[in-house]
């Protein structure tokens, strides 16, 4: 594991001059909200880079992002064949940010679900982390406009998700976070096949694995005031059964390195008594 030397709490973006940062932001039918949040994100770290990985969009968001692409040469688009889901939007975004030199790959919503201003604390941590977490369960963090059974679901799907995975982390699904690139390429992006609400769960439990440094910044998530939101019971499902798949087998797998390490001390107890 890397050695980390811990920022000054009023460390800010602009202070992490070395790193090439990339905003990926996932779109399908984001007309509405495209672009107001890439300018919030452009004044809110105006040194960054934006990567719009359009899903061809029916609305048009696609000839809204050409047109903010030609105004702004921080502003980049990936157009899609069509709708493939977030775990491969952003897989082709880092793809394209680790072919093109970016350091650091930041995962964000288009909703305005995500606040930009939030960003530069989180990018100020990166220093000292893999990955950074925009988490909404640590101290300061908060959820705003969410009905009681959202709230609920996300809570509930982290409780479960931690207890099966044995994850430390307060918010395991959330989406908005900031990677090392060299985070991306040492947790195995190839083999990753989650396309919703668990892809989140995936990049967290490999990153986690591969014994890389995960931190947690507070920010406050606020309910998309307009459009359409992606989530569905199918997606909640599909997230409930892989985690509990991986859940299964990493308890499995932990009993038998437990029988194997026990094992391996009662041959060498009684070698060193015989």
């Amino acid at each position: 594991m890397r050695e980390f030397t811990p920022l000054p709490e009023n460390t800010s973006a602009q202070d992490i001059t070395a790193e090439k940062v990339l905003v990926i932001i996932p779109t399908y039918n984001e007309a509405e909200n495209i672009e107001p949040i890439t300018g919030r994100l452009r004044a809110a770290v105006p040194d960054a880079h934006v990567l719009i990985a359009d899903d061809n969009s029916p609305d048009g968001t696609g000839a809204i992002v050409d047109r903010l692409v030609a105004d702004d040469d921080h502003v980049h688009v990936l157009h899609r064949r069509g709708k493939q889901g977030l775990g491969a939007a952003y897989l082709a975004g880092f793809e394209w940010g680790m072919d093109n030199g970016y350091t650091v790959l930041v995962e964000h919503d288009a909703d305005g679900s995500h606040q930009p201003e939030d960003l530069p604390r989180m990018l100020a941590r990166i220093a000292d982390a893999d990955l950074v977490i925009g988490s909404r369960y640590v101290p300061g963090g908060k959820v705003v406009n969410w009905p009681a059974y959202r709230q609920a679901i996300s809570r509930g799907g982290s409780i479960w998700t931690k207890l099966m995975l044995g994850l430390k982390q307060k918010d395991v699904t959330g989406g908005f976070r900031a990677f090392r690139s060299s985070a991306l390429q040492a947790i195995g992006l190839d083999e990753v096949a989650s396309a919703g609400y668990c892809f989140q769960v995936d990049l967290l439990w490999r990153t986690v694995r591969a014994g890389l440094r995960v931190v947690e910044v507070p920010i406050t998530f606020i309910e998309r005031e307009r459009g359409n939101s992606k989530m569905s019971k199918a997606i909640f499902i599909e997230a409930l059964i892989r985690t509990t798949l991986w859940g299964i087998a990493h308890r499995a797998e932990q009993l038998r390195d437990a029988g194997e390490k026990a094992l391996d001390q009662g041959v060498r107890k009684q070698k060193s008594s015989s």
